[in-house]
């Protein structure tokens, strides 16, 4: 599943829960596919953040000058 199903998935998680009409199984089935792709999210935006570029300065012939992103 690609990161925006996944978000959606996690929001969709979030409103089923917070309406309260759950059993308490069915509460913890969604609360473990939340935390699961909750971190497969995260892990998916280190890895974008990694591969992030940082535009500094265009030189005289127009070609992008960039480094890394590092936090």
């Amino acid at each position: 599943m690609d990161f925006e199903k996944k978000l959606s998935r996690l929001e969709e998680i979030v409103q089923k829960m917070e309406g309260g009409d759950l059993s308490l199984e069915d509460s913890l089935k969604l609360f473990e596919e939340g935390i699961k792709n909750s971190r497969e999210c995260n892990e998916q935006l280190t890895k974008a953040e990694e591969k992030v570029k940082l535009l500094l300065k265009v030189d005289a012939s127009g070609k992008a000058i960039t480094e890394d992103y590092k936090e």
